[in-house]
């Protein structure tokens, strides 16, 4: 039986990659769509609701299906006020994996970020380890946080330091083997592969580090 996907931050870089590969894959028949703007992709698998994710919850009776996809992030330099930071890395993935729960989906995966640490006094690590802590107290069977590194990718907006980190990691990139090969960046669209991989196959793990990512993304 085809299923239905469910899909948080479509329309950023490794979201829209991610939509993408599920439209293109027979084992869906549906990917539905939460953002507060259109993916601007037609396609008759598509049910996009255009909503504020800040208000998720309201949409309960629809968040419905049998694989959640959140691919929702922000940075500092795109949303320097911390309070409305955390509402985005942490509020949406907590409330999305409440109605994952709530609604017997079985299959939550999210990313996160390397250094990810509820402790950290970091605050970008520490929000992303709360964000980690509550999806898993939820106890959804099936729960997968990745872990990427340094994220490649082609954006809509500039990323001065993003851009800096890409081209100085194409030279350490090789430098880096064993238990450092998770410091090597990874491209959104391996993450995206990884993402759907992790759908569709059993794997032990739960924390999912970037080195892995890449494994799996080429599975």
């Amino acid at each position: 039986m085809a299923k239905e996907a469910i899909v948080l931050g479509g329309t950023g870089a490794t979201g829209s990659k991610l939509v993408r590969l599920l439209l293109k894959d027979e084992r869906y028949s549906k990917v539905k769509l939460f953002s507060r703007s259109g993916c601007d992709i037609h396609h008759n698998k598509i049910e996009e609701h255009l909503i504020d994710l800040f208000e998720l919850e309201n949409y309960a009776d629809i968040f419905t299906g049998d694989d959640v996809f959140c691919c929702i992030g922000t940075t500092k330099s795109k949303t320097p006020q911390k309070k409305k930071y955390r509402k985005i890395d942490y509020g949406i993935p907590v409330t999305a994996a409440k109605l994952a729960k709530a609604n017997g989906i079985n299959n939550f995966i999210v990313i996160s970020a390397m250094g990810a640490d509820e402790n950290s006094l970091i605050f970008y690590n520490r929000i992303k380890g709360e964000m980690q802590h509550e999806v898993l107290d939820e106890g959804i069977h099936h729960t997968y946080i990745l872990q990427p590194s340094l994220i490649v990718a082609e954006r809509k907006e500039t990323r001065i330091m993003e851009k800096i980190g890409t081209a100085v990691m194409k030279f350490i990139n090789p430098l880096l083997f064993g238990s450092a090969k998770k410091y090597r960046s990874i491209t959104d669209t391996t993450i995206a592969k990884a993402m759907l991989w992790l759908a569709n196959n059993k794997y032990l793990d739960t924390i999912i580090t970037s080195d892995v990512i890449q494994k799996l993304g080429k599975a």
